[in-house]
């Protein structure tokens, strides 16, 4: 792109105006310095744009063809102008990922606090949310996909700052039938033993189950890896086998009766969940607002989840 919004303000004065002298006075340029921009302008296009009658610019049909796409052009750069300088114009736009758990139980509270009195706001705003593992996640706001990311697990990526959100217990669970099968206690011997159901590898929930488990059985003997919590939940109902997944996830199913609650001889587990966002990211006014609220509001909010 050579032409410049410059060169069309020219134009269009140029155009309103019949001179390049009456056009300079009012956009405060010499009558040399817009006839030299208007010069240009015509060479770029490879193009006349007036007929010059005496002292007169009269638009030609070239110039005729340009006038209304050049007025839209500057009509759109002067409202850009404005979103700049008056916070109200803005269109507060916010790209929210999240990991699968934090996205199904902690996103829509948050999600509330941000928005939840927008109807009574006069200001113009769009949120997105997706939903990947930790993993993919951490990458996306690396990538400046993403504003703002929630997420279950750890992340090294030198590139994102990362802050302690709210914290997550993780519980094992089993269908009733499963749970009855075996002691009241499950020790290290039973554990080792058991089929495990667990989440793909980059997720925080998959994280968080090696880092309590691993320790103890080495490795796990018989597993079923699934990419999702709700998949994972119903092999964990038709008793496929042990499953150690957020109580938020599963407590429905423990007040049913549909799934148990299994004791163990490990400590318990549970987790920090983060929000993340790039280092070089120049927050925007909906950013800004969501960051306040991830850091004020964290014990609030997961009472509220």
């Amino acid at each position: 792109m050579h032409l410049s919004l410059r060169q069309l303000q020219i134009f269009e004065a140029v155009a309103r105006t019949g001179s390049t002298r009456a056009a300079g006075d009012e956009i405060a340029l010499s009558q040399s310095a817009t006839s030299a921009a208007l010069n240009e302008l015509e060479r770029l296009l490879a193009m006349r744009l007036f007929d010059r009658v005496g002292k007169r610019l009269l638009l030609n049909d070239n110039g005729r063809e340009l006038l209304p796409r050049a007025r839209a052009l500057l009509a759109a750069a002067r409202e850009l102008e404005a979103m700049g300088q008056t916070p109200a114009a803005q269109l507060q736009s916010l790209r929210m990922g999240a990991s699968m758990t934090v996205a199904a139980h902690l996103v829509p509270p948050l999600l509330a606090r941000l928005y939840g009195d927008a109807v009574q706001r006069a200001d113009r705003w769009h949120a997105s949310v997706a939903v990947d593992n930790t993993a993919g996640i951490c990458a996306a706001v690396a990538a400046f996909e993403l504003d703002v990311g929630l997420i279950e697990g750890p992340c090294d990526d030198p590139a994102l700052a990362v802050h302690p959100w709210v914290t997550d217990d993780l519980v094992v669970v089993a269908s009733p039938a499963l749970a009855a099968a075996g002691p009241p206690r499950l020790g290290v011997r039973e554990l080792r033993q058991a089929v495990w159901l667990l989440r793909e590898k980059g997720s925080g929930t998959r994280e968080a189950t090696d880092q309590a488990l691993l320790p103890h059985l080495r490795a796990y003997q018989r597993s079923i890896d699934i990419a999702s919590s709700e998949a994972l939940l119903g092999a964990a109902l038709l008793g496929l086998g042990h499953a150690v997944l957020s109580r938020r996830v599963v407590a429905p199913r423990l007040a049913s009766g549909d799934l148990c609650e299994v004791p163990t001889t490990l400590p318990a587990i549970r987790r920090q969940c983060w929000w993340v966002v790039h280092r070089d990211k120049q927050p925007s006014a909906a950013l800004q607002r969501c960051i306040a609220v991830l850091t004020a509001g964290a014990g609030a909010l997961g009472a509220l989840a």
